[in-house]
């Protein structure tokens, strides 16, 4: 599964499938969603070998999906295999929902740390620590920018670097309840993430995967993406480099407010640190 904002100056991006199509038709810039794409495509990161795809898709075809039998029923996607072969995450009766844990992305433009909140979104924080500890964050790349005045965001998380790209399954939302309405939103819809926040992005209710979405200014956006942390002020003097860098052009666009960042991002390494908190 993959994971897009919204807007696209209306433009839908390339290979999105019908449903998110007709889901994003006649949104303007001002609308402001983080889509998780939807659907991986070919473009996925290869398996070790053509057998081991053949075999698995063999597997997948033969038996119904898996879904774990904790509070978080995290669910396989056949549809949308994984970008990079990765377990369904551990799923315990009495998932941890309290507390927070440190993460580290370690970046080629330097760290960004990450405090995530196991009360606000516990099966978010247990999946990401999962796709942490199996290293499917190590060596990926971040795919998008944004830098709307309504949104602006770094948005990572997919093996494949193509935005289509997800973990294999998919879990439910845990939505904030109490963000503060966006001003620049007559409609009352929106709410405002702050700078600062991490979040899920998502294909649709209940589709979150593996991309995530860093905040570097106040954005307006339907409260449909999980929080589930805050990056720390380390990360967002990173952060904020690779935003000064703006959006790369395009023969399409010269000027572009969305896309790949000019400034390529690499997480070389996704670090959990086991200092209790």
């Amino acid at each position: 599964m993959s994971s897009e904002l919204e807007p696209r100056s209306g433009v839908a991006a390339p290979r999105r499938p019908v449903r998110v199509l007709n889901r994003l038709a006649g949104v303007t810039v001002l609308a402001g969603a983080l889509v998780a794409g939807a659907s991986a495509t070919a473009v996925a990161a290869p398996r070790a070998t053509a057998d081991a795809v053949t075999a698995s898709a063999a597997d997948a075809a033969t038996r119904p999906p898996r879904t774990t039998h904790g509070p978080c029923a995290y669910a396989e996607t056949p549809d949308e295999p994984a970008a990079r072969p990765v377990p369904l995450p551990p799923d315990p009766r009495r998932t941890p929902d309290r507390g927070t844990v440190r993460v580290t992305l370690s970046t080629n433009h330097g760290p960004i740390g990450l405090t995530l909140d196991r009360e606000a979104a516990p099966c978010t924080v247990q999946s990401f620590l999962h796709l942490v500890r199996k290293r499917f964050y190590d060596r990926t790349s971040c795919h998008r920018l944004t830098a709307y005045p309504t949104l602006s965001v770094l948005q990572c998380g997919d093996p494949s670097g193509t935005g289509e790209g997800g973990p294999g399954y998919r879990y439910r939302d845990e939505l904030p309840t109490d963000l503060p309405p966006a001003p620049t939103d007559p409609t009352g819809e929106r709410r405002v993430y702050e700078r600062g926040v991490l979040a899920m992005a998502n294909a649709g209710p209940d589709t979150n995967g593996s991309q995530f979405f860093l905040v570097y200014a106040n954005s307006a956006l339907r409260p449909n993406y999980t929080i589930f942390g805050e990056v720390d002020a380390a990360g967002m003097a990173t952060l904020d480099r690779i935003a000064a860098g703006g959006v790369a052009p395009t023969a399409e666009d010269p000027a572009p407010v969305d896309g790949a960042p000019a400034l390529p991002v690499d997480i070389r390494r996704a670090v959990r640190s086991h200092h209790h908190h």
